[in-house]
């Protein structure tokens, strides 16, 4: 059976629409929202806490790739959360796809 090629858009959406890499955005979404709080609340009571290192830590290792200064580290955040993102939905269609189809000689897996 000939595979079909798909564009960037449909791969994007074929591997980020499914529950598990929507759930794990929506837990950095909830990460940097707590964060994005926290900031500007400690903020005017002068207490300066380590927040911000969450946002990294939920969305590594790939986050990790850039470095952490100016500007450029917080773009790291966003695009550490689609790789991860991506992967995870990559699993996640290969697993129920393969339990879908069965294995190659014919068994359905249980």
């Amino acid at each position: 059976m000939a595979k079909t090629s798909r564009s960037m858009p449909q791969n994007l959406r074929h591997y980020l629409a499914n529950p598990l890499a929507l759930g794990y955005l929506g837990v950095v979404l909830a990460v940097c929202l707590w964060v994005a709080a926290d900031t500007y609340f400690a903020a005017s009571s002068g207490d300066a806490g380590f927040a911000g290192v969450w946002a990294f830590l939920v969305t590594a290792p790939t986050s990790l790739l850039v470095p952490f200064t100016g500007p450029v580290g917080l773009i790291a955040i966003p695009v550490g959360a689609i790789v991860q993102a991506f992967a995870l939905g990559a699993l996640y269609r290969h697993v129920t796809e393969r339990r879908a189809h069965g294995t190659g000689n014919g068994v359905i897996s249980a």
